[in-house]
């Protein structure tokens, strides 16, 4: 298994932006794409009941600010974790439903990220969202899929830079959160040489 080369497309994901009543934010999702994996990430028809990669943040919270037609979010830095479904059931319903399976790999957000929406469009209602941040690979550990093993680790060992694009139009209405917007994003991955210390005695590898 060879890494990603730097600035090679990583990944491709769509997910949701959960905001709580209480002012946390977290996404969920799933993978539409993962380089280096050649196996389905689905099993059936695409679509997060069937995917066999998901990921969910831990909730951070983001400070806001505006400039104009321009509204700002200041996230704070954060982690989130990607799992491997070996049955398939999220629902965008029950965005926990996201970590059900087993943690494969986690990220840590670089810094603050800052995340803007655009214009005011028709009704005052906004345009889009757009936002980018870069996530350092923080743990990892092997794992089959359809009779192949692969590991984050060695595919992306320094992380991904990922740019996500958001609808400003509430995707469902659920209890205990103002608003749900779906999002794409797409990520590359970071370069420089890999230094992944040895791994663990459960196979995990950890990183800084």
């Amino acid at each position: 298994m060879e890494a990603i080369l730097p600035g090679e497309v990583a990944w491709y994901v769509t997910g949701r932006f959960y905001a709580a009543n209480d002012g946390a934010v977290l996404d969920a999702g799933y993978f539409l794409q993962l380089q280096g994996i050649d196996a389905s990430l689905f099993r059936g028809d695409p679509g997060e009941g069937a995917a066999h990669l998901t990921f969910l943040a831990n909730p951070f919270t983001a400070t806001p600010l505006t400039n104009g037609d321009l509204t700002l979010g200041l996230d704070a830095v954060g982690e989130f974790a990607v799992y491997l479904n070996r049955q398939p059931a999220a629902t965008f319903d029950d965005p926990a439903s996201f970590g059900a399976g087993e943690e494969i790999a986690r990220f840590r957000r670089v810094r603050v990220v800052t995340g803007t929406t655009v214009g005011s469009g028709k009704k005052n209602q906004p345009i889009f969202a757009l936002n980018v941040f870069s996530a350092r690979l923080v743990s990892s550990r092997p794992f089959d899929l359809g009779g192949r093993r692969y590991d984050l680790g060695q595919l992306m060992p320094n992380g991904i830079t990922q740019w996500g694009t958001a609808a400003t139009t509430a995707a469902a209405q659920l209890p205990g959160y103002t608003s749900v917007l779906p999002f794409v994003g797409s990520a590359i991955a970071i370069g420089g040489p890999p230094h992944p210390p040895p791994p663990n005695p459960r196979g995990e590898f950890r990183y800084a």
